[in-house]
C-alpha cells in the first residue's frame, strides 16, 4: 500500500455515445461495472478512506455498485468537465498533501502495476505531475502530448485546435495523472471555462504548471488498450472480451481445461481446482468455486454457487446460490433456483427444479420434479412427476421426506407434510396427512373400469 496516496475517480458522466439511459460506469464487462473495476485496482493501493469516487449522472446508482468498499464520495451536480469534477472533491479528499492520482470509471483495464509504475515513476521525476501517455498509430482525436527531449510535457493540444505540425504526433494524452497534491490544489482553481464548451478541462493545468515554473513528466505506456476509455458498445465488448480471455487463460494455468475458450464466459472472481473440465458455452458467473475433478457441460450457467470434488454438471442446467456436495450429478435441463444444499452423491435429473432445498446424500431426483421448501433426507427416491405443493396463496410451508423414502411418480405432496424414514407414497397419490416411518401411503381413489361404457354410448370401440 502506497503512504500519503489519494486517489479520485471521475464516474460522473453520463456518456451520450453509449446510446444508453444507464450511466456508462455501470455498464459491465468482465462480470463487474467498469467502475468496480478501477476501484478495486485503486485500493489494491491505497486505503479505502483515501479512494474518491465522483458522482453524478444516476449518482445512487453509481454509489450502490461500489459503496461496500469503503470508499468516499464527491457529488459533481453539474457536468462541468474534469477540472470541475476534481475541484468537488477538495473537500472530501482526506489529504491535501503526499500524492493524487486522477482516474476515470469508463477505464477498467488499467492495472495496479501500471499504477505502481505511474506513482514510482512520479516519486522519482521531481515533477509537480506525471501523466500517461502512449502511441497510437491513429491518434485522431486525441489531444496529443507535446513531450520535450527531456520527457517533460510542454503542452497538451486537443486535436480540433492542433497545427498539421502537432496533429502528426502520434503520443497522446491518457488523462490519468499523478500530482504533488499540494500543488495541484494551489493551482486548479486558475482553470478557466473554455469559451466554446463553458467547461472546465483538467488538461489545462499542464499548461498552468509549467507557467508556474514547474515540470509535468510523461511516463509513455506501450500498451494503448490498457489505456482504453470505454466510449461506445463495440468498445465494451472488446474489453469484455479481454476480461474474459485473462480469466480463462488463468484457469488453465491452474490446472482447469477448458474447450472452445472463445464460447466460455467466467466471471473474475470464480475459482475451480484442478483437473476439472468446462465444455463450450459454459457460463461460470459471480463468486462460484468449483472442486477438483469436475465437470461443467455445454450451455449450463452457475451463479454464486459452491461445488465440491467430483462433480458432474450436465448441458444446459441452471445453478444459483446452491451448495453442491462431492460426486453429485446434476441434469441436463435441471434447475437450482435459490438457496439448495444437494448432498454426497445425490443425483438431480433431467427437467427437475429446486428451490430452498436440502436433498440427502444419495437421495435421487431422477426426472421431471418440483421440490420447494423441502428437506428430503439421504438415500431418499423421488419418482418422475412429483411435485411439493408449498404455496397455499398466502405463506410457503415445507415439505419433510426421510432417509431412504421412495416417493412415486407423480405423487402431489400438499405441505405442511411429513414423510417418514422408509416410507412408501404411492404413485400418482395426493398426500395431504404425515406418512409414519415405513408405512406405504395411498391417495388416490380406485380405479372402476365400466366394461361396455364405449358401446352403450353410441360410439364405436
Amino acid at each position: 500500500m502506497q503512504k500519503n496516496l489519494s486517489i479520485v475517480i471521475l464516474a460522473a458522466g453520463l456518456g451520450t455515445r453509449m446510446k444508453s439511459r444507464k450511466a456508462k460506469v455501470l455498464h459491465q464487462a468482465g462480470g463487474l461495472t467498469l467502475v468496480e473495476h478501477v476501484v478495486n485496482s485503486a485500493l489494491a493501493i491505497t486505503a479505502p478512506e483515501r479512494v474518491v469516487v465522483v458522482i453524478g449522472h444516476q449518482a445512487e446508482e453509481v454509489r450502490n455498485a461500489v459503496g461496500g468498499r469503503g470508499v468516499r464520495f464527491a457529488v459533481q451536480a453539474n457536468q462541468k468537465g474534469t477540472g470541475d469534477a476534481l475541484a468537488v472533491c477538495r473537500d472530501v479528499v482526506p489529504d491535501q498533501h503526499g500524492l493524487l492520482v486522477v482516474l476515470y470509471g469508463d477505464c477498467p483495464l488499467l492495472s495496479v502495476e501500471t499504477l505502481e509504475t505511474l506513482i514510482a515513476h512520479h516519486r522519482g521525476s521531481g515533477a509537480a505531475a506525471t501523466v500517461i501517455t502512449t502511441m497510437l498509430e491513429d491518434p485522431s482525436g486525441y489531444g496529443r502530448s507535446i513531450v520535450s527531449a527531456a520527457g517533460y510535457v510542454e503542452a497538451i493540444v486537443e486535436h480540433k485546435v492542433a497545427t498539421p505540425e502537432q496533429r502528426a504526433v502520434r503520443q497522446i494524452n491518457s488523462g490519468i495523472y499523478c500530482f504533488n497534491a499540494e500543488l495541484l490544489w494551489k493551482h486548479l482553481s486558475e482553470i478557466q471555462s473554455n469559451p466554446v464548451s463553458n467547461e472546465f478541462y483538467l488538461t489545462d493545468i499542464v499548461e498552468i504548471l509549467n507557467r508556474a515554473g514547474y515540470n509535468v513528466s510523461a511516463l509513455l505506456h506501450t500498451d494503448a488498450n490498457e489505456l482504453m476509455g470505454i466510449n461506445t458498445r463495440v468498445e465494451l465488448a472488446m474489453v469484455d472480451r479481454i476480461f474474459r480471455d485473462r480469466k480463462v487463460k488463468q484457469l488453465m494455468l491452474d490446472g482447469v481445461t477448458v474447450q472452445s475458450t472463445e464460447t466460455v464466459i467466467v466471471d473474475p472472481f470464480v475459482r475451480a481446482g484442478m483437473d476439472s473440465l468446462i465444455d463450450p458455452f459454459a457460463q461460470l458467473l459471480g463468486k462460484t468455486s468449483i472442486g477438483e475433478n469436475c465437470r461443467i457441460g455445454s450451455g449450463a450457467i452457475v451463479r454464486d454457487s459452491q461445488l465440491a470434488d467430483g462433480v458432474e454438471i450436465a448441458p444446459y442446467t441452471l445453478i444459483t446460490s446452491s451448495v453442491i456436495g462431492a460426486g453429485a450429478t446434476i441434469g441436463p435441463f435441471a434447475r437450482l433456483r435459490q438457496d439448495n444444499h444437494v448432498g454426497a452423491n445425490a443425483h438431480i435429473g433431467n427437467f427437475v427444479e429446486l428451490k430452498k432445498t436440502t436433498l440427502g446424500p444419495g437421495a435421487k431426483a431422477g426426472h421431471l420434479a418440483y421440490l420447494g421448501d423441502s428437506i428430503i433426507g439421504a438415500g431418499a427416491n423421488i419418482g418422475a412427476g412429483t411435485i411439493t405443493c408449498n404455496y397455499d396463496g398466502a405463506a410457503k410451508h415445507r415439505t419433510a421426506i426421510g432417509d431412504r423414502a421412495f416417493v412415486g411418480s407423480n405423487a402431489t405432496l400438499v405441505a405442511p407434510i411429513e414423510i417418514g424414514s422408509g416410507s412408501y407414497v404411492a404413485a400418482g397419490s395426493v398426500i395431504t396427512e404425515n406418512v409414519p416411518e415405513d408405512a406405504l401411503a395411498l391417495g388416490r381413489s380406485r380405479q372402476v373400469n365400466k366394461e361396455g361404457w364405449v358401446k352403450k354410448r353410441g360410439k364405436k370401440g
